[in-house]
C-alpha cells in the first residue's frame, strides 16, 4: 500500500460494562479420520457495544468456527475443548457455554442473530418470506402476528427493500442481494445486541456490496448493535470495522484498530493480505502472494504456525510460538520480530509525508 498516513489514535480498551462480548482462551477441535483437527486454538478477544469487529484470513483458519462456537451451532464432530463465551447486557452477564437448550433457544436472534454465507440455503425455499418472519418469532415466544407483521414491514423498509413485495415472495422470486437484505432484516426482528455476519457478500456484485455496506453502517448507527464482521475480503473489512482481528490456524495473530492494522501491520501474514489486494486507485503495484500452503491443523508445524511461509522466519519462530502481546496502545500482535522496534514499519509507512485523505484497500476506503 502506498501513500499511507498515521493512523487514529487508538480506542481506549472498553470497561467490562461496555463490552457485550469477551472470549476467553476458547479452543475447539474437530473429531477427523486421522485425528484432531485443531479448528480453533486459544483464541480471546473483546467486542464492545455498538463496535464491529473483523475477523480476517484465509478460507480453512477459524473465522466461521469461531462463529458457529459462538452461538453453539457446531456440528456434532465437533468438541469446545476449553474456554468461556461472556455475554453482557444491561448489566447481566451469563457464558453461553453454560446454558441450558432452552436458554440457548433463547439467546440465538434474540439476544445474537447469525446471517449465513448463502442467503438462498439459509431461507426456507417452500414459505413465503412473512411466514419465515413469523415462524422465527413464534419459535421465540413472540406470538403476535400483527405486532410481527409490522417489524417486517420497518425492517425491510430500513434495508432499502419494497416490503409488500417481499414479504409474498417466495425466496427464489429475489435476486441474491435482495435475499442477503431479507435475513439482514430477519436477523433484527426480535432486537439482538449482537450480530455475526460471515462473508454476507460472497458472489455478490460490486454495486450489490456497495449498497449493503451502507445499510450495515446505518442499521449499526441506529440500532447500536455490535456487529462480528467475518469475510477473508480486506476491502469490505476496512470499509466496515473499527477494529480488525487476523486469524491465522485457528488463531489470533494480530488485532487493533482498523488504521493501525492496515497502515501499520505487525504481523508478516497481515502484511502479506494486504499486499495481495489489488488497488483501483494510487500508482500501479505488483501484487504479491503469499508463498506456500496453510498448514495441516492436525499435525501443525512446531513453534509459530506461519514460519514456513514466513520470510522473516528464525531459528527462534521455528522453535517457540509467540503470545498475541501488547506492541503499542491497543494493537497485539504475536510475532517475535514486532518486538524488534527497528523491524517495525514506519508510521507514515515510509513515504514521505502522510497522505490527508484516506487510502483504499481494494474498491473500498477503510473506515473513518
Amino acid at each position: 500500500m502506498s501513500n499511507l498516513f498515521p493512523p487514529e489514535p487508538p480506542k481506549p480498551t472498553p470497561k467490562a460494562a461496555d463490552t457485550t462480548l469477551t472470549v476467553q482462551n476458547l479452543s475447539v477441535d474437530y473429531l477427523g479420520r486421522r485425528g484432531l483437527v485443531k479448528a480453533v486454538r486459544g483464541v480471546s478477544f473483546d467486542l464492545a457495544h455498538g463496535e464491529t469487529l473483523s475477523l480476517i484470513g484465509e478460507s480453512g483458519s477459524g473465522k466461521t468456527t469461531l462463529g458457529l462456537t459462538l452461538i453453539r451451532l457446531l456440528p456434532r464432530a465437533a468438541r469446545i475443548r476449553e474456554g468461556r463465551i461472556i455475554y453482557r447486557r444491561d448489566g447481566d452477564e451469563f457464558d453461553v457455554l453454560a446454558l441450558k437448550p432452552g436458554e440457548l433457544r433463547q439467546f440465538r436472534w434474540k439476544e445474537c442473530a447469525m446471517v449465513f454465507q448463502s442467503a438462498l440455503n439459509a431461507l426456507n425455499p417452500v414459505l413465503r418470506i412473512a411466514e419465515q418472519f413469523e415462524d422465527t418469532a413464534r419459535a421465540h415466544g413472540v406470538a403476535r402476528p400483527q405486532e410481527t407483521r409490522q417489524r417486517a414491514l420497518e425492517l425491510l423498509r430500513l434495508v432499502k427493500l419494497d416490503p409488500e413485495r417481499v414479504l409474498h415472495s417466495y425466496p427464489h422470486e429475489l435476486s441474491g442481494g435482495m435475499r442477503q437484505r431479507v435475513l439482514f432484516a430477519m436477523s433484527l426482528l426480535l432486537d439482538p445486541q449482537l450480530i455475526i455476519l460471515d462473508e454476507p457478500t460472497t458472489a455478490l456484485d460490486i454495486l450489490t456490496q456497495r449498497a449493503i455496506i451502507d445499510i450495515l453502517r446505518q442499521l449499526r448507527q441506529e440500532m447500536e448493535f455490535s456487529l462480528l464482521f467475518i469475510s477473508h475480503d480486506l476491502s469490505l473489512a476496512a470499509e466496515l470495522a473499527d477494529r480488525v482481528a487476523t486469524m491465522y490456524a485457528g488463531t489470533i495473530v494480530e488485532v487493533g484498530d482498523v488504521y493501525e492494522t492496515f497502515y501499520r501491520p505487525q504481523h508478516p501474514y497481515t502484511m502479506g493480505l494486504i499486499k495481495a489486494v489489488p488497488t483501483v486507485t494510487g500508482d500501479m503495484q505488483a501484487l504479491a502472494s503469499i508463498s506456500g500452503s496453510p498448514p495441516d491443523l492436525v499435525n501443525l508445524p512446531s513453534g509459530c504456525k506461519f514460519h514456513p511461509r514466513c520470510p522473516y522466519a528464525t531459528a527462534r519462530c521455528r522453535q517457540e510460538e509467540p503470545a498475541l502481546v501488547a506492541i503499542a496502545p491497543g494493537h497485539l500482535a504475536a510475532c517475535w520480530r514486532s518486538e524488534v522496534p527497528s523491524s517495525r514499519p514506519p508510521r507514515n509507512g515510509g513515504h514521505g509525508e502522510p497522505a490527508r485523505t484516506a487510502p483504499r484497500v481494494g474498491a473500498f476506503q477503510v473506515a473513518s
